[in-house]
C-alpha cells in the first residue's frame, strides 16, 4: 500500500541514521553543540532550530528507531503525493516550527519558574521552599528531600537558608540548561499531514486485530501527547510540546497555506 522507498525519504533516513552511527562509533554527543538549547542559555545558537532535528538520543535506540520507522512507513506515500519539493518543505517547516513552538511555550514556563525563584530568594523559608519543589521540582535529585526535612526542622538556621537559596537557583538552572534533539516534531508533522490527506486509509497495527483509519490513529496519538504534557509524569523528559507543535504546524501548512481539502481521499 505504501509503495517503494522514495528518494527524499531515503536521504532523510540516511542522514539521521548516519549521524546516529557516527555518534555511537565515536562516542560523542553532538547534542551539546547542535541540540536546541533554551533560548536564553549561553549555549543557544539560532542554527540549532535546524540542526536539532537531525540528532537523536545517544542513550536510547528507541528514540531514533521510532522516528525512522514512522518516516519509512508514512513518508513515501506523502512524497509521491506532494512531490519532493513540497515534502521537503513539510519536513523542514514542521521540524523548525516544532522547535519554535516548544521554545516559546517553554520560555513562558521557565520565566514563571524564574519569578517564583526570585520571590523565594527575597524571603526564604521552609514552607515556600517546599511549595517551590512541589510546583517546579519534577526531575530534581531525590537527595534534596533529605535537605527539605532538615530545613523544615531548623528553619532559622542561617546556613540552611543560604543553602536553600542555592538550591532554588539550581532549580531554575535545571529548566534553563538542557538541549532538545530529535526528528519527532517533523515526524508528527508527517503523521498529521498523512491523516489530513489520507484520513480514511486503513492501517494495521501489530497489537490490534482490526484496521484503524489514519484520522483516528493520528488523532488519538496527538491527544495522548496533549494529555502527557498536561499530566507530565515524574522523570518524563519527552518533548511532548514539540510533537504537538509539529502536528499543529502541519495543520496550518496543509489547510491555510496550501489550502488542501481531501476529506474523501482514500
Amino acid at each position: 500500500m505504501f509503495g517503494r522507498l522514495t528518494p527524499l525519504v531515503k536521504n532523510l533516513l540516511f542522514i539521521n541514521i548516519g549521524i546516529a552511527v557516527i555518534q555511537g562509533l565515536m562516542k560523542i554527543d553532538l547534542g551539546t553543540t547542535f541540540g536546541l538549547h533554551f533560548i536564553l542559555a549561553e549555549e543557544f545558537k539560532p542554527y540549532q532550530f535546524i540542526t536539532y532535528m537531525f540528532l537523536h538520543s545517544t542513550t536510547s535506540m528507541m528514540h531514533i528507531l521510532g522516528n525512522m520507522i514512522a518516516l519509512f512507513i508514512f513518508g513515501p506515500m506523502l512524497e509521491n503525493f506532494l512531490g519532493q519539493k513540497k515534502f521537503l518543505i513539510l519536513y523542514m517547516v514542521t521540524g523548525i516550527g516544532a522547535g519554535l513552538f516548544y521554545t516559546t511555550v517553554n520560555y513562558i514556563e521557565v520565566n514563571g519558574v524564574r519569578q517564583d525563584v526570585r520571590a523565594y530568594v527575597e524571603n526564604p523559608n521552609s514552607q515556600d521552599f517546599n511549595r517551590l519543589l512541589v510546583d517546579h521540582g519534577n526531575g530534581v535529585n531525590p537527595m534534596i528531600y533529605e535537605f527539605v526535612d532538615d530545613y523544615s526542622r531548623n528553619e532559622n538556621n542561617q546556613r540552611l537558608k543560604e543553602q536553600s537559596v542555592s538550591y532554588a537557583w539550581q532549580l531554575y538552572d535545571l529548566y534553563g540548561r538542557y538541549n532538545m534533539v530529535g526528528a519527532s516534531g517533523a515526524i508528527f508533522g508527517i503523521l498529521a499531514a498523512f491523516a489530513l490527506f489520507f484520513p480514511n486509509t486503513e492501517l494495521y497495527l501489530l497489537f490490534m486485530p482490526f484496521p484503524i483509519k489514519a484520522k483516528y490513529l493520528v488523532g488519538a496519538y496527538i491527544l495522548y501527547e496533549v494529555f502527557s504534557e498536561l499530566q507530565r509524569a515524574p522523570g518524563d523528559n519527552v518533548a511532548h510540546l514539540a510533537h504537538i507543535g509539529g502536528a499543529l504546524i502541519a495543520l496550518i501548512l496543509v489547510k491555510l497555506v496550501w489550502k488542501q481539502n481531501r476529506k474523501d481521499f482514500y
